[in-house]
């Protein structure tokens, strides 16, 4: 398996020597070129597992390997996608696309023409000369996944990359990814905490539970040649990871708010958006 995760233990100190468990083993294996995205209640580490994975955070416990080589470190073969741009507004999009050729000292002709490649990818050819102030939202996001691309990664990982803009934005954005990732081939692993999101770009959805984390569930997306799935399917398997999540965020509000607190979950199909919780 490309992307193998096992037993997987993570926690973080607090006060007085207690650490706060935040994932507890955790094993997931993933194909080379899949889609997979990971939902569940906000603290359940989600952000965390995907920060594991790129090598930002060090594994407790357990083993991460990407292509049998155990993850130790950040590496050019993953590239992380954040919820903000992190953009440099002093560099225009051209050049913040570039910046990682640069690090790694490719020649100006060569990146130059690798980032027009990327940015028509994006359609922000226009854009090039452009500086990230003169940009819309939706535009500096995908100026991040061209910088991201651009670096020609094994693994993309995407924490909440659409959350913060506005739904017409993101359907937009939806479609621009699912055509990248089928034009690349290139393993998306996208951390979000919108149920009708995951299911409408991925192949897999990862159910994590409440803190400390662990793996409730996996559930296959079943979709048509064309990528395209009916209304109804599409219901179904919200309706379903909403289903084994109303538990879980039952058991976070209670944490917030007391035990007397009693979740009830709307119908999936009257939500603009099924969003569960994020930035965990």
């Amino acid at each position: 398996m490309y992307l193998s995760i096992k037993e997987i233990k993570k926690s973080f100190p607090l006060k007085d020597n207690e650490r706060l468990e935040v994932l507890d083993h955790i094993n997931l294996e993933v194909e080379k070129g899949s889609f997979v995205s990971i939902v569940g209640p906000s603290g359940c580490g989600k952000s965390t597992l995907l920060y594991l994975i790129a090598g930002l955070e060090k594994v407790d416990e357990g083993l991460i390997t990407v292509a049998g080589k155990e993850v130790r470190k950040p590496g050019p073969d993953r590239v992380v996608v954040f919820q903000e741009d992190g953009l440099f507004p002093w560099l225009t999009v051209l050049d913040n696309v570039t910046y990682g050729l640069k690090i790694k000292g490719q020649s100006k002709d060569e990146m130059e023409k690798k980032a027009k490649d990327i940015l028509q990818m994006v359609h922000l050819s226009n854009y090039a000369d452009s500086y990230p102030h003169q940009l819309s939202g939706g535009m500096k996001q995908r100026v991040s996944i061209a910088r991201a691309l651009v670096m020609e990664p094994d693994i993309l990982l995407m924490d909440e990359p659409f959350s913060a803009l506005d739904e017409q934005t993101r359907m937009v954005l939806h479609r621009e990814l699912l055509e990248i990732w089928r034009k690349t081939n290139v393993t998306i692993f996208f951390v979000t905490h919108n149920i009708r999101e995951a299911v409408q770009l991925s192949e897999k959805v990862v159910v994590l539970a409440t803190r400390p984390g662990k793996i409730k569930e996996i559930i296959p997306v079943p979709t048509t040649k064309d990528g395209v799935m009916p209304d109804s399917v599409t219901l179904h398997t919200e309706q379903r990871i909403l289903s084994l999540l109303e538990g879980e965020i039952e058991k976070v509000l209670k944490e917030e708010m007391g035990d007397d607190y009693s979740f009830k979950a709307n119908p999936v199909h009257r939500s603009d958006s099924g969003d569960m919780g994020s930035n965990i």
